[in-house]
Protein backbone atom coordinates (compact mmCIF):
# COMPACT_ATOMS: atom_id res chain seq x y z
CA UNK A 1 0.00 0.00 0.00
CA UNK A 2 2.97 2.06 0.86
CA UNK A 3 4.17 1.63 -2.60
CA UNK A 4 0.81 3.18 -4.30
CA UNK A 5 0.79 5.79 -2.47
CA UNK A 6 4.52 7.10 -3.31
CA UNK A 7 3.66 6.46 -6.66
CA UNK A 8 0.60 8.56 -6.48
CA UNK A 9 2.57 11.18 -5.00
CA UNK A 10 5.28 10.98 -7.63
CA UNK A 11 2.64 11.37 -10.31
CA UNK A 12 0.81 13.98 -8.48
CA UNK A 13 4.63 15.95 -8.27
CA UNK A 14 5.49 14.91 -11.93
CA UNK A 15 2.03 16.76 -13.23
CA UNK A 16 2.56 19.63 -10.84
CA UNK A 17 5.90 20.25 -12.40
CA UNK A 18 4.64 20.05 -15.74
CA UNK A 19 2.00 22.58 -14.80
CA UNK A 20 3.82 25.11 -13.60
CA UNK A 21 6.90 24.76 -16.40
CA UNK A 22 3.76 25.23 -19.01
CA UNK A 23 2.71 28.24 -17.14
CA UNK A 24 6.17 29.36 -17.38
CA UNK A 25 7.07 29.29 -21.02
CA UNK A 26 3.36 30.56 -21.19
CA UNK A 27 4.26 33.81 -19.46
CA UNK A 28 7.47 34.44 -21.25
CA UNK A 29 5.71 34.16 -24.91
CA UNK A 30 3.26 36.46 -23.91
CA UNK A 31 6.03 39.23 -23.55
CA UNK A 32 7.49 39.08 -26.92
CA UNK A 33 6.37 42.31 -28.68
CA UNK A 34 5.01 41.86 -32.07
CA UNK A 35 6.77 42.33 -35.33
CA UNK A 36 6.36 45.28 -37.35
CA UNK A 37 4.30 45.60 -40.21
CA UNK A 38 5.76 47.12 -43.28
CA UNK A 39 3.51 47.78 -45.79
CA UNK A 40 4.64 47.09 -49.65
CA UNK A 41 4.16 50.15 -50.71
CA UNK A 42 7.10 51.46 -48.19
CA UNK A 43 9.72 49.15 -49.32
CA UNK A 44 11.43 50.10 -52.65
CA UNK A 45 12.07 47.63 -55.32
CA UNK A 46 15.71 48.94 -55.49
CA UNK A 47 17.81 50.13 -52.55
CA UNK A 48 20.39 51.91 -53.25
CA UNK A 49 23.99 50.82 -51.46
CA UNK A 50 24.44 51.53 -48.19
CA UNK A 51 27.60 53.88 -47.00
CA UNK A 52 29.72 52.09 -44.50
CA UNK A 53 28.06 52.03 -40.88
CA UNK A 54 24.78 52.75 -42.46
CA UNK A 55 22.94 49.14 -40.83
CA UNK A 56 22.97 45.58 -42.68
CA UNK A 57 22.94 45.33 -46.22
CA UNK A 58 19.34 43.80 -47.62
CA UNK A 59 19.42 40.27 -48.68
CA UNK A 60 19.81 39.36 -52.71
CA UNK A 61 16.05 38.45 -53.32
CA UNK A 62 15.20 34.86 -53.54
CA UNK A 63 15.40 32.89 -57.21
CA UNK A 64 11.35 33.43 -58.19
CA UNK A 65 11.65 29.49 -59.54
CA UNK A 66 9.74 26.73 -57.18
CA UNK A 67 11.63 23.87 -56.47
CA UNK A 68 9.51 21.61 -59.17
CA UNK A 69 10.44 23.74 -61.51
CA UNK A 70 14.29 24.18 -60.78
CA UNK A 71 14.31 20.15 -60.39
CA UNK A 72 12.82 20.07 -63.99
CA UNK A 73 15.28 22.16 -65.49
CA UNK A 74 18.32 20.33 -63.94
CA UNK A 75 16.72 16.79 -65.80
CA UNK A 76 15.63 18.80 -69.17
CA UNK A 77 19.05 18.61 -70.38
CA UNK A 78 18.35 19.85 -73.95
CA UNK A 79 16.32 22.33 -72.31
CA UNK A 80 13.33 22.19 -75.48
CA UNK A 81 10.76 21.75 -72.01
CA UNK A 82 10.70 18.40 -72.22
CA UNK A 83 12.18 15.17 -70.54
CA UNK A 84 13.14 12.30 -72.50
CA UNK A 85 13.77 8.61 -70.50
CA UNK A 86 17.56 9.53 -72.02
CA UNK A 87 17.56 12.07 -69.75
CA UNK A 88 16.81 11.05 -67.13
CA UNK A 89 19.01 7.81 -67.52
CA UNK A 90 22.17 10.03 -68.40
CA UNK A 91 23.13 10.78 -64.63
CA UNK A 92 22.30 6.92 -63.80
CA UNK A 93 24.48 5.65 -66.80
CA UNK A 94 27.83 7.83 -65.48
CA UNK A 95 26.74 6.10 -62.04
CA UNK A 96 27.08 2.49 -63.50
CA UNK A 97 29.97 2.93 -65.90
CA UNK A 98 31.90 4.27 -62.43
CA UNK A 99 30.91 0.62 -60.63
CA UNK A 100 31.47 -1.44 -63.62
CA UNK A 101 35.33 -1.56 -63.75
CA UNK A 102 35.56 -4.30 -66.78
CA UNK A 103 33.12 -2.58 -68.91
CA UNK A 104 31.42 -5.68 -69.09
CA UNK A 105 27.76 -4.30 -68.59
CA UNK A 106 27.03 -6.20 -66.06
CA UNK A 107 27.67 -5.65 -62.40
CA UNK A 108 29.19 -8.37 -60.22
CA UNK A 109 29.02 -8.27 -56.57
CA UNK A 110 32.52 -7.35 -56.55
CA UNK A 111 32.32 -4.39 -58.51
CA UNK A 112 29.81 -3.07 -56.68
CA UNK A 113 31.12 -3.56 -53.57
CA UNK A 114 34.32 -2.31 -54.19
CA UNK A 115 34.57 0.42 -52.04
CA UNK A 116 33.86 -1.97 -49.03
CA UNK A 117 36.45 -4.11 -49.74
CA UNK A 118 39.10 -1.88 -50.08
CA UNK A 119 37.98 0.25 -47.03
CA UNK A 120 38.19 -3.06 -45.21
CA UNK A 121 41.26 -3.79 -46.45
CA UNK A 122 42.95 -0.74 -45.47
CA UNK A 123 41.94 -1.11 -41.99
CA UNK A 124 42.68 -4.90 -41.36
CA UNK A 125 46.64 -3.88 -40.63
CA UNK A 126 47.11 -7.62 -39.59
CA UNK A 127 46.53 -8.49 -42.36
CA UNK A 128 43.94 -11.38 -40.74
CA UNK A 129 40.96 -10.95 -42.14
CA UNK A 130 39.25 -9.29 -39.09
CA UNK A 131 38.73 -5.91 -37.77
CA UNK A 132 39.48 -5.38 -34.00
CA UNK A 133 37.99 -2.58 -32.47
CA UNK A 134 40.97 -0.34 -33.28
CA UNK A 135 41.19 -1.21 -36.80
CA UNK A 136 37.22 -0.51 -37.30
CA UNK A 137 37.58 2.82 -35.82
CA UNK A 138 39.72 3.85 -38.39
CA UNK A 139 36.94 3.18 -41.02
CA UNK A 140 34.54 5.88 -39.41
CA UNK A 141 32.93 8.15 -42.22
CA UNK A 142 34.77 11.60 -42.23
CA UNK A 143 32.56 14.70 -41.24
CA UNK A 144 31.83 16.86 -43.66
CA UNK A 145 31.55 20.85 -42.91
CA UNK A 146 27.41 22.36 -43.90
CA UNK A 147 27.62 22.96 -47.31
CA UNK A 148 27.62 26.55 -47.70
CA UNK A 149 24.46 28.19 -50.56
CA UNK A 150 25.22 29.61 -53.74
CA UNK A 151 23.77 32.66 -52.93
CA UNK A 152 24.89 33.59 -49.32
CA UNK A 153 27.00 35.89 -47.76
CA UNK A 154 27.69 34.31 -44.98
Amino acid sequence: MLRFAAGAGAALLLVLGGFFIWQGAAQRDSNVPAAPVVAAAEVPDEEPLEEEGAGPARPPSADARTKEQRRFDRADKDKNGRIALEELYMPRRRAFARLDKNGDGRLAFEEWAVRTSTKFGEADRNRDRSLTREEYATTAPRRRAPARTKNCAC
